[in-house]
């Protein structure tokens, strides 16, 4: 999609994309970009914005909504907030500048929150507070808000179009990657995208997706990614596996590990190998080397994973703690778990990734764990062969 495109005849995109940006919330890495998604919406009796763009790409948002009101014919009357977070609202101190009459719709919380970021910016006395099954009329159309607390603030609303069916989702739905690189790898990107930003809220997203199933919903229209208006069923029933914790592949294995000489690398893609002769699905991580954020994508993939981590100062070695710090901190649980530790004196990796999953909820953690001291020895392959039946039994 282009800023030159519509998503219905009456409803215009005027988003802009960021491929300069290197790493979306400071953290993330987008080789890819982002898009930053705007929409204005005509109605017959009125207009309204949903949603700015990051300061970043201001200056390019300022164009395109000019152009968009000037075909539309009249100012818009409400610019809607749905989400607070500064890469959306970079925007709306210029727009309530520059249209004098216009009026900013968003949940309370979020007008609060607007107020923090940008001040004075935010008349008061210009401001639409919303709540659950607040309704604005364009005339010929309705637009309906629903709460989504948690996805992933607390001030996040949703909102129904009656006439053309589009759900705007807020970051629901999101996908890293800008418009400009196409559509065809959404399943993988919305994945990292949802597991790392919104994984720990999965009840909440399943609240809200039980409140949208009373809506008709024929377009969901992201903050981030493609609009999606083919085969939603697929993109709503990866939402509620992801947010139900349940594994897309149950029998698939991701195996991550961090190894400092190769030792531990070695031992682990063997482990890879032994999988694959079975036929079992598998992907591999290497944590000391891939961003974090793809393991965390996978482990939410995958319904078992092998972990196979060097000892490291008498613990456990940073890039696999860091991975169990995040899985964790995302709210993943009901996964089966194989351990690899290595030290070539006093290996404790395999005790101290136990600890962490044990915390978490509903982890299986299959004995016995396999030990190497430095390196591969004869007896490794049972070992591995050992485990690998307790991992997949």
């Amino acid at each position: 999609m282009n800023p030159t495109d519509h998503v219905t005849d009456t409803i215009r995109y005027i988003g802009v994309d960021d491929n300069d940006i290197q790493l979306f919330e400071n953290q993330y890495p987008v080789p890819k970009g982002i898009s930053y998604n705007s929409y204005l919406v005509h109605g017959s009796e009125a207009s309204m914005i949903f949603d700015t763009v990051d300061s970043r790409r201001l200056d390019s948002w300022k164009e395109l909504v000019e152009t968009a009101v000037k075909e539309d014919g009249r100012e818009p009357a409400y610019i809607v907030m749905l989400h607070a977070e500064p890469d959306h609202t970079g925007g709306i101190v210029w727009a309530l500048q520059r249209f004098g009459e216009i009026r900013l719709v968003a949940s309370q919380m979020c007008l609060n929150m607007l107020a923090q970021f940008y001040g004075e910016g935010i008349p008061a006395d210009r401001t639409i507070p919303v709540k659950e099954g607040s309704v604005i009329d364009l005339g010929d159309r309705t637009l309906t808000f629903h709460t989504a607390s948690m996805i992933h603030w607390p001030e996040v609303m949703v909102a129904v179009d009656s006439k053309d069916e589009v759900l705007f989702s807020a970051d629901a739905f999101g996908r890293f990657g800008s418009l400009g690189y196409g559509d065809d790898s959404w399943d993988a990107e919305a994945r990292r995208y949802y597991t790392n930003i919104v994984g720990k809220y999965g009840s909440q997203v399943q609240n809200l997706l039980k409140k949208l199933s009373a809506d008709k919903i024929s377009i969901i229209a992201s903050l981030h990614g493609p609009v999606l208006r083919d085969n939603l069923q697929h993109y709503g029933s990866l939402y509620n596996l992801w947010s139900s914790y349940t594994p897309e592949l149950p029998d698939g294995v991701l195996i991550a590990y961090a190894s400092i000489y190769g030792g531990t690398e070695r031992v682990a893609l063997r482990a890879a190998d032994m999988l694959r002769e079975r036929g079992v699905e598998v992907a591999i991580i290497d944590l000391c080397r891939q961003d974090a954020s793809e393991a965390v994508s996978q482990a939410f993939r995958m319904g078992r994973m092998l972990l196979a981590s060097v000892t490291y100062d008498a613990g456990l070695f940073p890039a696999m703690n860091n991975f169990l710090y995040r899985i964790a901190s995302k709210g993943l649980r009901g996964r089966r778990v194989a351990l690899i530790e290595n030290g070539t004196w006093s290996p404790i990796a395999a005790k101290a990734m136990r600890q962490q999953l044990e915390a978490m909820k509903d982890m299986e953690v299959v004995e016995p764990a396999v030990t190497v001291r430095s390196a591969a020895a004869p007896s490794t392959d049972e070992a591995l062969q050992a485990l690998i039946d307790a991992l997949m039994a």
